[in-house]
């Protein structure tokens, strides 16, 4: 008696001599049973129910294989973030392929309690894993992902753009090769004479048949992939009415060719094949150029000091080399990771882990990407140059997401849903009536419905209208999170303002009343040019005198005043409660008062300017400006109302609970709000408001709880960025009207037999062209009047 083979049942290979068993299931090795055991315990073994045996061998995954990535140098190339509880690694992982790979992979953190959560880019094929490092090491995540089957591609050099996908180049080769070949050998039928030599004829129907099965077999195999897996998860996807086609015309030419009944439908086939791919091609090519120029052109304006060999200047993040001298100060975002220079501090990591424990780091240590500063001014060294899709990335932090989901990817949900079956059931309806009309031209019909009608349009319209949004805000300082942003701002019915540094910009006149030495105002300086409050640097910028002493202890508290050491003398800059624990009385303009050694030596009169065209902006909001909150004193509430009518409420003494408890009454009065802020003791407010908008000068301070950063010179333009969200909200209502009316006119012609399959290969990525090219062009036409304000 012959001993079968039995596979194994995590990898499928043959089991041999050595197999081993558990639950009554064999495996080949004890790596492929532990593995099981693993999925088991978890409760993971739907893993199974995807695909058949779909986990590699363990007899080939080593340990050793990835010990290189525990050695020190390795490890820093590749971790994006690193402490001792909390680290991230991404990984490009080549095996990922279907919802099976990601419902595996964002499930890491139940197989091992080292990882603490993993997420999976499907369409870079990338998995970024946030794990403990102390629980797991780098190696042993990497061994756990190939024990699973996706072993990760080592990369130790970041890539700049996109990898291109080859192989769907090359299926697009292959495919046009066949086709323009069938085509050729197809030359006599198309003249009428075929007929003359029936041996002739026989040869081109052979040599066409051979050549198609390389086009349906190779370059078409994703479309009959996908459509298997999409009923194994009991599923049906766009791929599915291809597939179906594409199965019925090979079926049905074959069956011609091989009982010598006619020369079949190759050409259809291999051209449609083509067309499809060419779809595809232009499709990925776009997504990436999308995608691509988010990251790395419509990024928001993080600004950092930089020393320039005299002096300290702002720069953008983007400018930053390795080697390069920075100075942050408290409050301010880290932009590259970089080594600490000078003394020691605390950074606040909840920008990149969402938690808010601040981090002590010492002189040589190196800080990452994203920490926010907690105290003094520090100067670092850039250690690498961080790329602006790692700081978009973490702005998009699922933490700091709005709850609110997005009403248009709601509606594409349903109607992709619903779709697939309607075009499929359309099929089915059209088959029974041309199987009694004329059942020679069943095939080509049905064939021409499941190609010509797509759902790619519907899909398409938002990512490219709203995109195209984001691009065109990008260019006049304007920088949202993402594109539901849009779609919120579009809905805004009330504007709440902040004062100081976003109403208020600059002085008009800083004059101190007291008196101070020299000296004591170069200590003062010292202190105000270590916080970003706009106040502070005010203070900072009237100073003209300089110390070479250090601010040690340094402090600030929100709304209130900063404190420190200077020389050895404490300091206390700030409202006249925190300096002395007295209430001020009204001025006409805001006071900055200063204690040296607790004794009161006088204040600064600072008299703020109002940004250029806020009066004109106010009016433009018409109702829908409800109101301006400060935390100052009442001194200027003559010169606010001035630029805010009534009945605009203006509240002043306002501090952070009182703003955002402002805006969380707005709302439940139904309102829906947009909250401009400078980021600072606002941002609470930004958070709680429908869309939060961090106004920026120059500076690397915003919450990363905000929706937007605008940059303060162009505040005055806000209400034309709400209409214009508006307008894209109208563009893509009329993309999808476009798509809508594309399937019934393609589908009406495709039903009544008047569209061949080749030619609905052919309109089916045209339709994906024509909702790009509109929602380009609508856009860009809406977005002349902007263009118009920037040139005046």
């Amino acid at each position: 008696m012959v001993e079968t083979e039995v596979a194994c049942f995590h990898c499928g290979q043959e089991c041999g001599s050595d197999q081993v068993t558990a639950d009554e299931r064999r495996f080949c090795c004890k790596g492929c049973k532990m593995v099981y055991e693993i999925l088991n315990e978890n409760n993971l073994c739907e893993y199974y129910s995807y695909t058949k045996a779909p986990g590699v061998s363990q007899r080939f995954v080593a340990d050793e294989a990835y010990a290189f990535l525990d050695e020190n140098t390795i490890r820093k190339k590749l971790l994006a973030f690193d402490s001792d509880s909390y680290s991230t690694v991404q990984f490009f992982v080549p095996a990922i392929h279907c919802i099976s790979c990601i419902w595996l992979l964002e499930n890491l953190q139940r197989l091992d309690v080292g990882v603490l959560k993993s997420e999976v880019n499907f369409s870079r094929k990338q998995v970024t894993i946030s794990f403990n490092p102390a629980l797991l090491s780098l190696s042993k995540i990497a061994t756990l992902l190939a024990s699973l089957g996706y072993a990760p591609t080592i990369r130790l050099e970041a890539q700049d753009k996109p990898a291109t996908d080859r192989s769907l180049v090359l299926k697009l080769a292959i495919a046009g090769f066949c086709f323009g070949n069938i085509m050729l050998l197809s030359f006599p039928e198309y003249l009428g004479l075929d007929g003359s030599d029936p041996v002739l004829k026989a040869l081109f129907s052979f040599l066409n048949f051979a050549l198609a099965i390389p086009a349906v077999v190779y370059s078409g195999q994703d479309y009959f992939r996908n459509a298997w897996k999409s009923f194994q998860q009991r599923q049906i996807n766009i791929d599915v009415p291809i597939a179906v086609g594409l199965a019925a015309l090979f079926l049905r030419s074959s069956y011609d060719i091989f009982s010598n009944t006619g020369p079949g439908y190759l050409d259809s086939l291999s051209g449609l094949v083509f067309f499809l791919l060419i779809g595809r091609w232009f499709q990925s090519k776009t997504y990436e150029s999308l995608a691509f120029d988010r990251d790395y052109k419509s990024y928001f304006p993080l600004a950092i000091q930089k020393w320039m060999g005299s002096d300290w200047a702002p720069v953008i993040v983007y400018e930053l080399q390795p080697d390069d001298r920075i100075r942050v100060r408290h409050q301010e975002i880290i932009p590259a990771d970089s080594r600490l220079l000078n003394g020691e501090t605390f950074v606040d990591y909840s920008f990149v882990t969402g938690e808010s424990k601040p981090v002590k780091v010492a002189k040589g240590d190196l800080v990452y990407a994203g920490g926010r500063l907690l105290g003094q001014p520090v100067e670092l060294v850039v250690e690498k140059k961080t790329s602006q899709s790692h700081l978009t990335s973490l702005w998009n932090n699922e933490i700091f997401q709005k709850a609110e989901e997005s009403g248009y990817k709601k509606i594409i949900d349903r109607a992709a849903r619903a779709f697939t079956w309607a075009v499929m059931a359309l099929a089915l309806v059209t088959a029974l009536y041309w199987y009694f009309f004329n059942p020679a031209q069943m095939w080509l019909v049905i064939t021409s419905v499941l190609m010509v009608a797509c759902p790619c349009a519907l899909a398409l319209a938002a990512p490219f209208t709203y995109g195209n949004m984001l691009r065109v805000f990008g260019k006049h300082g304007f920088y949202l999170k993402n594109a539901d942003v849009i779609e919120r701002l579009a809905q805004v019915d009330a504007v709440v303002f902040d004062k100081t540094g976003t109403i208020t910009h600059g002085a008009s006149h800083v004059k101190f009343v007291g008196v101070l030495e020299e000296d004591e105002l170069a200590w003062v300086k010292k202190l105000t040019s270590s916080s970003s409050h706009p106040l502070s640097k005010l203070i900072t910028q009237s100073i003209r005198t300089h110390s070479t002493d250090t601010v040690t202890d340094f402090y600030e508290l929100t709304g209130k005043g900063i404190g420190g050491n200077v020389n050895g003398h404490n300091l206390k800059i700030g409202s006249s409660y925190f300096v002395a624990s007295i209430e001020e009385r009204a001025a006409s303009s805001t006071r900055v008062f200063v204690s040296i050694d607790q004794e009161v030596r006088g204040y600064f009169n600072v008299e703020t300017s109002i940004r250029s065209n806020i009066k004109e902006l106010v009016a433009s909001l018409g109702q829908k400006c409800v109101a301006l909150l400060s935390g100052d004193q009442k001194s200027e509430e003559q010169r606010m109302r001035e630029v805010f009518p009534l009945p605009i409420d203006l509240r002043f003494n306002q501090d952070p609970h009182d703003k955002m408890n402002y805006v969380s009454d707005l709302q439940k009065q139904g309102r829906r709000v947009a909250m401009l802020g400078d980021g600072l003791n606002d941002s609470g407010a930004l958070k709680q408001s429908q869309v939060g908008i961090a106004v920026t000068d120059d500076t690397g301070i915003f919450t990363p709880a905000c929706d937007g950063i605008l940059q303060g010179s162009q505040l005055s333009h806000f209400n034309s960025f709400l209409r214009l969200s508006k307008s894209a909200t109208q563009i893509l209502k009329i993309a999808f009207g476009i798509s809508f009316f594309y399937n019934i006119i393609a589908l009406s012609f495709a039903v009544t037999g008047n569209l061949s399959p080749l030619i609905a290969a052919i309109l089916m990525p045209i339709s994906s062209v024509s909702v790009v090219g509109f929602s380009t062009l609508a856009v860009n036409w809406a977005s002349r009047g902007l263009n118009h304000l920037k040139e005046h």
